[in-house]
């Protein structure tokens, strides 16, 4: 069992390379396009949206734009983006 093993025998790691894994590492299986995990803005509420096709994945983006009750993660196999409210100070050209 791993908890009488010796401590000796586990390689410690550094706190970029368990970023580097967990965050930055991620894999999508072939048969999912996107996932959208969405929180709702009042409830807290999360829930995740899995796609197959794009198409539909880019419907959804656009009502949770339109709605304005959500923020929301995108995960494609490529990239991830956070889509999160505006502050109300917050200026178009801030950045």
């Amino acid at each position: 069992m791993f908890k009488d093993a010796e401590p000796e025998m586990f390689l410690p790691h550094t706190f970029e390379e368990v970023m580097d894994y967990k965050i930055a590492g991620w894999e999508l299986p072939s048969s999912v396009d996107c996932i959208i995990r969405t929180t709702h803005l009042e409830t807290k509420k999360v829930k995740e949206h899995v796609y197959k096709r794009r198409h539909a994945a880019e419907n959804k983006i656009k009502q949770l734009l339109n709605d304005k009750t959500h923020e929301f993660c995108v995960t494609t196999h490529e990239s991830q983006h956070y889509v999160g409210p505006k502050p109300e100070d917050f200026a178009d050209g801030d950045l």
